[in-house]
């Protein structure tokens, strides 16, 4: 009995260490689950300046700003040495004259050193995409590996968040003075920075209200149509864009109208009341049928090509 008994408690025992052993999944979501609170993120808020918005345009400035919480980490700006003259309308706008650049280090030394500031954070901008196309591009002439952070547009978000009877437009300018900023934009990387953590400030504190608190809230609430929904857009590829309509053969000409008075077939206006075969060219058979009559509507100076109708019993 006794060796008997053994096998049972030891295949329990045997069971409840393999229980412990594996990681059960709760049942239940925790916090964690829900993305990272918006409160806890870093952000890093770059603008640049640029000599153009081409495909061959180079970075003049970069200015960035880390915040958390609302509380500014550090800061970050450095002008860069182009390969080529700024244009004169660009040293006019940014104020970036090929002086203040003669002396500056090059792109090869800003974008590392701005690289290791930014490393781990979210990146903000205004207009984003203007921005990370030069970074990135920036990062593979250098071999650096572009670290695929999280982007957050300030413009994605406005225009989802404010009403056209707030503000006329997004831009930076016209979002700074709605949202009180403390520093003017003025065309210049860093300034323009500052400015947009305060619109980023002001933005966050709107959404706040809307249910927007962690960072997947806030990627979902500025594409506007959530990912399911945009999914379903493809439900509707095969579906006709508009009512069938039937279009005419090139190779048939406008029909005459019966000179007995009888009404068309609504199935095709084409076709004489009479008749059973649509108005095609002429085409005689053998015994020479004269149920074919091709009347020749021009005028002596016109060159339109003849009409041709079926003559019908009624037609003679």
């Amino acid at each position: 009995m006794a060796t008997l008994c053994r096998k049972p408690l030891t295949v329990l025992s045997e069971a409840r260490r393999s229980v412990q052993g594996m990681a059960v999944r709760p049942l239940q979501p925790s916090f964690d689950d829900l993305g990272v609170p918006l409160s806890e993120a870093t952000f890093v808020v770059v603008d640049l300046e640029t000599t153009g918005g081409a495909a061959d345009s180079e970075i003049t400035e970069v200015g960035a700003v880390k915040v958390r919480g609302g509380v500014v980490l550090g800061e970050f700006q450095s002008l860069v040495r182009p390969s080529s003259p700024i244009p004169a309308m660009i040293q006019v706008l940014t104020g970036i004259t090929n002086q203040m650049v003669a002396s500056a280090p090059p792109a090869s030394t800003v974008l590392p050193a701005f690289a290791e500031f930014a490393a781990g954070a979210v990146l903000v901008a205004h207009n984003a995409r203007f921005d990370t196309g030069f970074l990135r591009r920036g990062y593979e002439e250098l071999g650096l590996a572009w670290p695929r952070p999280t982007i957050v547009d300030t413009v994605a978000i406005a225009r989802t968040a404010l009403l056209r009877d707030e503000v006329p437009n997004c831009k930076l300018a016209t979002l700074a003075r709605h949202f009180g900023a403390d520093t003017e934009p003025n065309h210049r990387a860093l300034s323009d920075a500052r400015a947009t953590v305060d619109v980023l400030h002001g933005l966050l504190e709107r959404v706040g209200s809307l249910g927007v608190h962690t960072l997947d809230d806030l990627a979902e609430f500025a594409l506007q149509v959530s990912p399911d929904r945009r999914a379903k857009r493809v439900w509707a590829h095969s579906a006709p864009s508009g009512p069938a309509s039937t279009t005419s053969s090139p190779t048939r000409s406008t029909p005459t109208a019966c000179p007995a008075g009888k009404p068309s077939t609504s199935a095709s206006p084409r076709i004489c009341a009479a008749a059973s075969v649509p108005t095609f060219p002429p085409r005689r058979s053998a015994a020479g049928s004269t149920r074919w009559c091709a009347s020749q509507q021009r005028s002596s100076s016109s060159s339109a090509p003849p009409t041709w109708r079926r003559r019908c019993a009624s037609c003679g």
